[in-house]
């Protein structure tokens, strides 16, 4: 197996081709995203909440790591004033996702704490 269908994913996800992520998603595909304790259960309710989501979003791929049947991305996505990081967890069967976890960041840092200073640097 490869990663193809995680970056064909994001690649169609960026031209808002929804048939055609629609065909790298198994139709029973579940999504996890934990940190608003959201499942989508199915490919139609993946590409409603893709296809509603407010307009003005640009995805750029960071990285791809081919796990073969695992595979795991980390993208950037900016929308309007605002930047998340997204490490997003796949799991394949043939050519399709079936499953997916991700994990959605905002994209401003966050003030560290002082106590790391000693150990730590800007990025």
């Amino acid at each position: 197996m490869s990663a193809e269908p995680v970056r064909l994913l994001w690649e169609r996800m960026e031209a808002r081709d929804w048939d055609a992520v629609a065909e790298q998603l198994h139709p029973d595909v579940v999504v996890d995203w934990p940190n608003t304790a959201e499942r989508m259960r199915g490919r139609d309710n993946y590409l409603a909440v893709q296809r509603e989501y407010p307009e003005g979003w640009h995805i750029e791929v960071l990285r791809i790591v081919d796990g073969g049947n695992h595979v795991v991305s980390e993208v950037r996505v900016d929308h309007e004033r605002k930047r998340f990081f997204v490490c997003s967890f796949f799991e394949l069967a043939g050519e399709r996702i079936v499953r997916a976890v991700e994990y959605w960041s905002e994209g401003e840092p966050l003030q560290p704490p002082a106590w790391r200073a000693p150990w730590t640097e800007p990025l």
